[in-house]
């Protein structure tokens, strides 16, 4: 159950960034997050293929549970022969019904094993739904990156057209040459390039969201977000903690009980079958009839046997250093996607809070020295690609976090989003 609440939590958080205004480009639909869920999880082929899986495995279990089949038989016996035997006057006829009787809990141990299966197989179906709704969040938050850098690119745009204003005014007062000009409008170019560069990128980031669902020409649009804005984090130790619930390590316990069902049932081998049968026979000469019967059962089951029974013990052996070893590789996931996230929390606030507003006042400042003559144009264009290149950090670290913190939602399985209201006053997770 918790899997599937999991699943279902997963990345309410790409935006956890809080809806702010912004200019929408035309496009027929907005597109959510839970609407992308829904949508990869309504036609994605990795999720559609497990209804048939799973039919399988239950087709499976039902064939493990049958016994062993009756079969009937005949057998004619002195026909068409010499002397006493020839043609059908010594003919002996018998008719047979028989089984196999199954010893050591054979029948048992299929049930179990496939019903371990079909429980493993619970396990992995949720497990890739995680998966793949991660990284439809994942896709969901490039669109969202692009959309950002493109505003980015507007406001340099915006900043580089007063710079080429100011140029002119100069060049026209003769206080400045024309090359100040060419070199400021070069400048607007390539912020424009930025803006056209970034479209794209939004109509690639879309496409790729919307193959996961197979749809061809998406027009639609994701809704507007701060992808900024990143909630509090647990520490490392209440992480780590939940870390032994994930779905991957979860997965362990259930091969864990599919080998042990493997092995008891390469167990059930070790004690042989009997074969058993049971009919009439009729006597042609006298024209009586006489019941027959039989059993047999094959010698050397036990030793026969070893060899599977120590193969499936070293299968159970090893899957709990292979829990080991993936516990280890998880944990350290963990570790480095923390980390990540906190580096780019505290570089983001320390960009928004201290370095921006700075570069802000001292563009703002220059501007009024080059319109007044008291500096150069270089040092003013120096400002205004240090304040977009501060920009362009910021969300590069803020883009980075929210990677971080889609990879720690799926290592944990849980939701690890603080409302805004308890981020803004400083509530932990």
């Amino acid at each position: 159950m918790w899997l599937r609440l999991a699943a279902l939590a997963v990345l309410s958080l790409v935006p956890c960034l809080p809806a702010r205004a912004q200019a929408m480009p035309d496009s027929s639909t907005i597109l959510s997050l839970d609407d992308a869920f829904a949508r990869v999880a309504d036609s994605h082929p990795d999720l559609r293929l497990l209804g048939p899986r799973q039919h399988v495995l239950l087709a499976e279990r039902d064939r493990s549970m049958l016994r062993a089949p009756l079969r009937i038989g005949a057998e004619l016996e002195n026909a068409l022969g010499s002397g006493d035997a020839r043609g059908l006057q010594g003919t002996e006829l018998t008719l047979n019904l028989s089984s196999v009787f199954e010893r050591g809990g054979k029948l048992d141990a299929r049930r179990t094993l496939a019903d371990r299966r079909i429980d493993a197989f619970a396990v992995e179906r949720e497990t890739r739904r995680l998966d793949l709704l991660a990284e439809t969040a994942r896709r969901y938050l490039a669109m969202t990156g692009a959309r950002e850098q493109r505003e980015i690119a507007l406001l340099d745009i915006a900043q580089r057209t007063r710079t080429v204003a100011g140029a002119r005014q100069r060049l026209q007062a003769g206080a400045s040459p024309e090359s100040v000009v060419l070199t400021a409008q070069a400048a607007l170019a390539r912020a424009e390039l930025d803006r056209d560069r970034a479209a794209q990128r939004v109509i690639a980031a879309r496409q790729h969201l919307a193959a996961l669902w197979g749809e061809r020409a998406p027009s639609f649009d994701v809704e507007a977000g701060d992808p900024l804005t990143l909630p509090k984090m647990s520490d490392m130790g209440a992480l780590a903690a939940l870390l032994e619930r994930t779905p991957e390590l979860h997965a362990f316990a259930s091969d864990a009980r599919v080998r042990e069902a493997r092995l008891q049932l390469v167990r059930s081998e070790s004690v042989a079958d009997l074969d058993w049968s049971f009919g009439v026979r009729r006597l042609q000469a006298r024209g009586d009839f006489g019941l027959v019967a039989g059993v047999s059962m094959p010698l050397g089951a036990r030793s026969r046997a070893q060899p599977a029974i120590r193969a499936a013990e070293a299968e159970l052996a090893s899957l709990e250093i292979e829990r080991e070893a993936k516990d280890m590789a998880l944990y350290s996931t963990l570790v480095e996607a923390h980390g990540r996230y906190r580096v780019a929390q505290l570089e983001v606030a320390r960009l928004r809070d201290d370095v921006l507003p700075k570069l802000a006042r001292a563009e703002a400042a220059a501007e009024r020295a080059y319109r007044a003559g008291a500096i150069s144009y270089l040092e003013w264009a120096q400002l205004q690609s240090e304040r977009t290149a501060a920009r362009k950090q910021q969300l590069e670290v803020a883009l980075d976090a929210q990677r971080a913190l889609i990879e720690l939602q799926r290592l944990t399985g849980q939701s690890l989003v603080v409302d805004a209201a308890s981020s803004a006053r400083g509530n932990t997770p």
